[in-house]
């Protein structure tokens, strides 16, 4: 790719990809953590915070082909690993077992293969955030169950910590309260 054409999301040292599709039910939890940061955070500069969508995998693909990229990245994603909805942990690319790589919910395999390709082979720091999902709709249906709404808010604060250099609630780089009694650590293991 030529320097010029670099899009801003490679350029910058990191990069969130909240994931998903907002029709479907609790599968559209990594487009509005997305929109939460962006609604109750200061994102830093050096930070690219993007609602990818189901596009995520073209994004993947341009930051493989991509001669600058951050150094950081993140994906936020629901899937199904049969934990409690709502429930929300990190995943190591490397650690998705191969029997879960078809029904990864970041839209199948090749999502999880750019993942692995773009951290064994760039040096790219990936990790991803995942939420566990409810029941999702057979048909289109908008909106996070309860208790995926409920992780939105707690995930947010800890990716603010992790990228933002923000310190949960208080502070470096929170605008506003967030709701109290859900405060968290980090994310399950």
């Amino acid at each position: 790719m030529e320097e010029d054409v670099i899009p801003d999301f490679c350029s910058k040292p990191a990069l969130i990809l909240g994931c998903g599709n907002v029709f479907f039910g609790d599968d559209g939890f990594g487009c509005e953590l997305a929109e939460y940061l962006e609604t109750h955070f200061d994102v830093p500069e050096s930070v690219c915070l993007l609602d990818a969508g189901t596009g995520v995998r073209k994004l993947l693909f341009t930051l493989c082909l991509s001669a600058v990229r951050p150094r950081r990245l993140l994906v936020v994603d629901a899937v199904d690993f049969g934990r409690e909805p709502g429930e929300w942990f990190e995943i190591d690319p490397a650690d998705i077992p191969a029997v879960k790589l078809d029904d990864f919910s970041m839209h199948q395999l090749p999502t999880s293969n750019l993942l692995r390709e773009l951290q064994q082979q760039t040096g790219v720091e990936v990790r991803v955030l995942a939420c566990q999902t409810g029941p999702l709709p057979d048909q289109v249906s908008p909106g996070l169950s309860e208790p995926v709404q409920r992780a939105v808010p707690e995930a947010a604060r800890w990716v603010a910590s992790e990228y933002f250099g923000a310190p949960g609630v208080e502070g470096g780089g929170a605008r506003d309260a967030v709701p109290s009694g859900t405060e968290t650590s980090g994310p399950a293991k």
